[in-house]
């Protein structure tokens, strides 16, 4: 089980991000430079979470993108759903896909287990705990922890 790049790179992107809300709009260059991820990605990254509402992009020569709503009301689950759709264990457990052992399948009741365990996780984090945890750790750092 693995992320795709695009979800991995519109966390990372949406971190950034997050990291200068209430401040000026972040460039998709400055976002390239400091996150190593090519502006042509992101601005096809941009494009659904732009749709989806959870980032507005400013125009101009200070222009750029900033979040649409505080850091503490994003989640994880919200830029992968939009970026990735539903976390997918296994297709048995697809509503729309019939199985003859659905009703006696204990690696069925396996894979909803870790779906909804995943689910769990990425919902409870937000970009501010991100935030949190990137300041945490530069502050270890500077006191050579």
């Amino acid at each position: 089980m693995k992320l795709s790049t695009k979800g991995r790179y519109g966390v990372k992107a949406m971190f950034e991000v997050a990291l200068r809300y209430g401040e000026e709009p972040v460039s998709i260059k400055t976002i390239s430079e400091r996150q190593n991820i090519s502006e042509y990605y992101l601005e096809q990254l941009f494009a659904p979470l732009r749709k989806a509402g959870l980032i507005n992009s400013i125009r101009g020569a200070q222009g750029g993108y900033v979040l649409s709503k505080p850091p503490g009301e994003i989640t994880v689950a919200d830029i992968l759903n939009v970026l990735e759709g539903p976390i997918e264990i296994s297709e048995c457990i697809d509503d729309e896909v019939t199985c003859a052992r659905t009703g006696y399948c204990a690696t069925r009741l396996l894979w909803i287990k870790i779906r909804d365990s995943v689910n769990q996780v990425i919902e409870s984090i937000t970009l501010q705990d991100m935030i949190d945890d990137y300041n945490e750790i530069k502050n270890n750092l500077k006191k050579g922890e």
